[in-house]
């Protein structure tokens, strides 16, 4: 992992308007190039949140969309992360790609677990494999919202080498004390990074919570988000995973056959 400035995009995401989110993203990714951010994450489904009437339509546009934040990551010299809708024949998946500071994709994970309760089931196809990837700036494992209470995925992609942690979220309010406690755990036990974008602002029947977070694998949020409209960023320092990691070797001292 290189020592880098990490950034958030969180913004209120526009159902079914994906030229007004990648405006918005857009102007997001340039204020946070500004602040020298090699590595920016944005929101769960965050160039049209869930019109599920419309989605098939909204992820025939995915691919124009991937052209042209890969053109910015190119430009800016960034990595980029973020979920979309993707279809493959006619199921569609809530997929996160990840777009290097080349404006190559390196990879793409589709969402494992659907949120029941909301029905995503119903709607979309469900990934089957953990997502970690090699970049430009070192070994990034991705997860998607509901992901977050799934211990299992995010000790997977750390034992596999993931040392930043990326996670798109379109958390609620009234759940978000849950998703500012996950984060930090994440980053504790499995000795990483975090980087999480949520959004805010209003969906239908719901308030998106905010509070996207950048955290230590002491578990110290490094800055965090408001309720509104954010861009954040801070820095990633290599030293600081390494030392804790050599401190507490959790990894060599796991006991696999007890669990």
């Amino acid at each position: 992992m290189l020592d880098l400035t990490a950034g958030c995009c969180q913004f209120s995401v526009k159902p079914a308007d994906i030229d007004a989110n990648l405006k918005t993203v857009e102007c997001a990714l340039s204020e946070l190039a500004d602040r020298n951010c090699r590595l920016a994450v944005l929101p769960e489904m965050w160039s049209c949140s869930f019109p599920y009437p419309v989605l098939p339509a909204m992820a025939q546009r995915t691919p124009e969309v991937i052209e042209r934040i890969g053109k910015i990551a190119r430009e800016k010299g960034m990595v980029i992360v973020g979920s979309l809708p993707e279809a493959e024949g006619e199921t569609l998946y809530n997929t996160s790609y990840v777009i290097d500071a080349d404006g190559k994709t390196s990879g793409t994970y589709r969402k494992v677990h659907l949120f029941s309760l909301h029905r995503e089931h119903e709607n979309f196809g469900r990934g089957t494999t953990a997502g970690v990837f090699d970049t430009s700036i070192g070994k990034i494992g991705v997860m998607i919202c509901y992901d977050l209470r799934f211990p299992e995925l995010a000790r997977k992609m750390a034992l596999e080498g993931a040392e930043i942690l990326c996670v798109s979220a379109l958390w609620p309010l009234v759940r978000i004390k849950h998703w500012s406690v996950l984060l930090r755990a994440r980053a504790v036990e499995n000795q990483l990074f975090v980087a999480a974008a949520n959004g805010c602002g209003f969906g239908e029947k719901i308030v998106w919570g905010g509070g996207s977070a950048l955290v230590s694998p002491l578990g110290e949020v490094l800055i965090g988000a408001g309720r509104s409209d954010e861009n954040i960023s801070a820095d990633f320092k290599a030293r600081d995973l390494l030392e804790f990691r050599k401190l507490i070797p959790c990894f060599d001292d796991r006991f696999p056959s007890a669990y």
